[in-house]
């Protein structure tokens, strides 16, 4: 046995077909990227630092720098006092605030940023409503400002409820032992809880960063110059040298947060107890932090609700036929997205078996390259796609196959991780128990295994469909022409001015979104109490 794990540590005795299978998977995810870099290195040397030192290219770097800190350190601001009012004090209505405020992040951010535009911006709808006061203007939402608020009110969730974790799973003896020696609640936080959670805030908030920086519709919407508008904008106005440098900036900016990300999560210790332990009491603040919980979720899913609720109410105001939503819309994002899931779970699969079933450095390898498509933004990976299909792949290139392809490098790891951790879970004594009664391997994997991790693969696949349905940048560079989905309507009611049109897409996308919220609850196990 040990001579047998040695050699699938060294790469030895992998099964021929589902190595090469993962080995085509990993360069299919690859390539997208390589020929971003080729066609950056086709620029020539004196050109690209021409471009990538002139003024406004360094400026694009210093607003996204200052977007993703302060975006960061706002979700740590909101997320970590969260967690610890719902978990470690005697807040009433701990489940119910519990849920609410984790619930913005099934908002998706261009919607958010869609309706505080049209509920604060100029002649928007709280203008509106003050005019009577004599209010004729609001503070300007367009800008950093705006931005910030925006990103904060939908990724703070991440910081929330990867402390609200850490928190519950903490040894609380620790925290008595310390008051047993005489420090007072303030130390014993500082001391004892802060140390035991730090990595899981960190965590969360890496995450909110790595979200920050590859998300697109915000600041666009917000007429904010950070990498992901400025790409888009080059690549529109056939700045193909611009738009590649910056697309290559990006990319190395996301994997200094990745690598971050991966030291944070080695330096991780399991803790367990955190049951038993006695809650702070409130007392006078308790009314304080109520308040804190419902201006948070006032601002965060109130306000966008109600703006979307308001326009479905007046209907919408009469404009051309190009701009009425259809129900077929809905109907292409479903087919794109249960495409995009099927097509996840198979490319999916012999990644996940290899790597759980034959644990080797290739193995290990193929299944991070997967995850390489996650961690890039959709602008780039769309553009580079666009490159690619539009120099070598002609034939796919405006096609639904090019647009499906990119939705599966961007979210495969979601059905990779799923996959993985359902075939771990399989006892391996019963494939093997089915190839002495007579099975070949693929009848043992087809009549055994895969039932077992059937929940895993369905789980998987749910995952990557609800993410599919509301991915934007990928989707505004690939599609067909005239191939309309819900993103797109909205997005193209934003760019008309016709906010109304947005509202019936938006809602069903909510809709799904919270769809995406009921598979994490239950296939995570998150625990409201």
């Amino acid at each position: 046995m040990a001579t047998e794990q040695q050699n699938s540590a060294d790469g030895d005795g992998l099964p021929l077909g589902l190595t090469v299978a993962s080995g085509a998977v990993a360069a299919a995810v690859i390539v997208p990227l390589l020929w971003l870099v080729k066609t950056a290195l086709d620029v020539g040397f004196d050109e690209a630092l021409a471009l990538v030192t002139r003024p406004t290219t360094i400026q694009v770097f210093i607003n996204s720098t200052i977007l993703v800190v302060l975006v960061t350190a706002a979700c740590i601001l909101v997320g970590v006092p969260l967690a610890y009012l719902t978990v470690r004090t005697d807040l009433p209505f701990r489940r119910f605030w519990t849920v609410v405020v984790a619930l913005p992040l099934v908002i998706p951010s261009y919607i958010g940023a869609f309706t505080f535009v049209s509920a604060f911006g100029p002649q928007g709808a709280f203008q509106r409503a003050l005019s009577p006061l004599g209010i004729e203007s609001l503070p300007e939402i367009y800008g950093l400002h705006g931005a910030v608020l925006v990103l904060t009110l939908y990724t703070y969730p991440y910081v929330f409820i990867t402390t609200r974790a850490a928190l519950k799973s903490m040894d609380t003896t620790l925290i008595d032992a310390a008051r047993t020696l005489n420090h007072t609640r303030w130390e014993a936080f500082k001391r004892v809880t802060i140390p035991q959670v730090r990595p899981a805030i960190a965590a969360g908030a890496l995450l909110a960063a790595l979200y920050t920086l590859s998300d697109f519709g915000t600041p666009a919407i917000m007429k904010f110059d950070a990498f992901t508008r400025v790409i888009y904008v080059e690549f529109g106005a056939f700045g193909r040298d611009t738009a590649t440098l910056l697309s290559l900036q990006l990319v190395g900016v996301t994997l200094i947060i990745l690598t971050l990300e991966s030291r944070i999560r080695g330096e991780e210790r399991t803790t367990s107890g955190g049951r038993g332990g006695s809650r702070l009491q409130l007392g006078r603040w308790k009314y304080p932090a109520l308040a804190f919980c419902g201006a948070i979720a006032t601002i965060a899913l109130v306000v966008p609700l109600g703006i979307l609720l308001t326009w479905f109410a007046q209907g919408v105001a009469e404009t051309s036929q190009s701009l009425a939503f259809q129900p077929e819309y809905a109907l292409n994002s479903v087919l794109v997205a249960a495409a995009t899931a099927g097509a996840a779970v198979v490319a999916g699969v012999p990644v996940a078996y290899l790597a759980a079933n034959y644990p080797s450095r290739a193995s290990a390898m193929f299944e991070r390259v997967t995850y390489v498509g996650y961690a890039v933004p959709g602008v780039v990976l769309g553009l580079a796609l666009v490159f690619f299909g539009s120099s070598y792949a002609t034939p796919l290139y405006q096609t639904l196959y090019l647009l499906v392809f990119a939705y599966v490098i961007r979210f495969l790891p979601q059905a990779v991780g799923s996959l993985r951790a359902s075939f771990l879970r399989v006892d391996p004594a019963l494939p093997e128990a089915a190839r002495t009664l007579g099975e070949t391997p693929s009848g043992a994997f087809r009549h055994v295994t895969l039932p077992l991790v059937a929940p895993g693969l369905f789980g998987g696949a749910a995952l990557v469909f609800l993410t599919t349905m509301k991915e934007l940048p990928a989707t505004l560079l690939l599609r067909p022409s005239g191939f309309k989905t819900l993103v797109t309507h909205i997005w193209t009611a934003f760019e008309s001015g016709y906010f109304g049109q947005a509202a019936v897409p938006a809602l069903i996308l909510l809709f799904v979104s919270g769809l995406s919220m009921l598979v994490i609850i239950t296939q995570e196990g998150y625990d409201v109490k």
